[in-house]
């Protein structure tokens, strides 16, 4: 029942701020403030269903982990505060979960939980920020035209770069063979340089297109008469949006014009991370399985 309960408290409302977060940009405290409260709520009843301290202990332990942690990323400039504090709400409820997590042989429950859900929460996170940034592309023709304009200028930079990386692994695959003791073959050596090399190109060129749809489509140039509460300015380090005492005070500066910023609308990570999670289980296990 407590299991059963936690899940749906998770997901229903980590949904309703994913929603809330695609519809507004914003997420409303009260959400993740809610879910932390039942959270607790669940965890002192369990305590004393099993006459047992560790329930509690659990959440908190849980929660106040991934309360410092998602934290350290808003304070850093990566995530808003409402994601750091839905994560946080997830991990009050995480103890309270089904135990299936493969991070179980290498860590005590409930943290096994916690390191596989979070791990799941950056690993679709990232699948679905690309995604999120090539639709934006596709419908903001701009932002492609800003790319090709990036990647020609660094064309040269490029070739050098690739260049001189696919020396290097071939140089170090041959040292591999020999410290391994595998006969050198033209074929490995080659494949085993080649393949890396294109990895590290591919990287860097998604780098390039993360870039250009932060410089083109998530920072707008707009007339302060237009600005309003809850806008991020371009040049603040952490997403925080503006308050009415800031609108005020830009206002009375005299300024015309300001440079505002948005970014993805990363709150639906988490419900697809955790139901990722209870349909697949850890994402390293999920690879290996199709790996083989």
């Amino acid at each position: 029942m407590f299991e059963e309960i936690s899940l749906f408290v998770a997901f229903f409302g980590s949904s309703l701020a994913a929603i809330w977060d695609l519809k507004t940009t914003e997420i409303p405290d009260k959400i993740p403030h809610t879910m932390i409260l039942i959270a607790i709520i669940i965890a002192i009843a369990r305590s004393f269903y099993e006459q047992s301290y560790l329930p509690l202990i659990n959440s908190l332990v849980c929660g106040g982990l991934l309360f410092a942690f998602g934290f350290i990323l808003y304070y850093s400039g990566q995530w808003g505060g409402g994601d750091a504090k839905v994560l946080s709400a997830i991990g009050f409820l995480i103890p309270n979960m089904l135990k299936n997590s493969w991070f179980e042989k290498f860590f005590p429950f409930p943290l096994a939980e916690m390191v596989s859900y979070t791990i799941n929460v950056f690993f679709i996170g990232t699948f679905y920020m690309l995604l999120y940034s090539f639709i934006l592309a596709l419908l903001n023709k701009k932002i492609i035209s800003f790319f090709s304009k990036e990647v020609k200028a660094s064309t040269s930079l490029i070739a050098i770069f690739s260049l001189s990386l696919f020396f290097i692994f071939i140089g170090l695959n041959i040292y591999l063979c020999y410290v391994f003791e595998v006969p050198v073959s033209l074929k490995f050596v080659l494949t085993n340089s080649f393949l890396p090399l294109i990895f590290t190109v591919g990287i860097f060129l998604i780098w390039k297109f993360t870039k250009s749809v932060e410089e083109v489509g998530f920072k707008k140039r707009i007339p302060v008469s237009k600005l309003k509460v809850g806008d991020v300015l371009a040049e603040s380090k952490i997403w925080e949006g503006i308050t009415q005492k800031d609108l005020i005070k830009i206002k009375k500066s005299g300024k015309r014009y300001v440079v505002i910023k948005e970014g993805v609308r990363f709150a639906p990570a988490f419900p697809l991370a955790l139901f990722f999670t209870l349909y697949f289980g850890d994402i390293f296990l999920f690879l290996f399985r199709l790996a083989i």
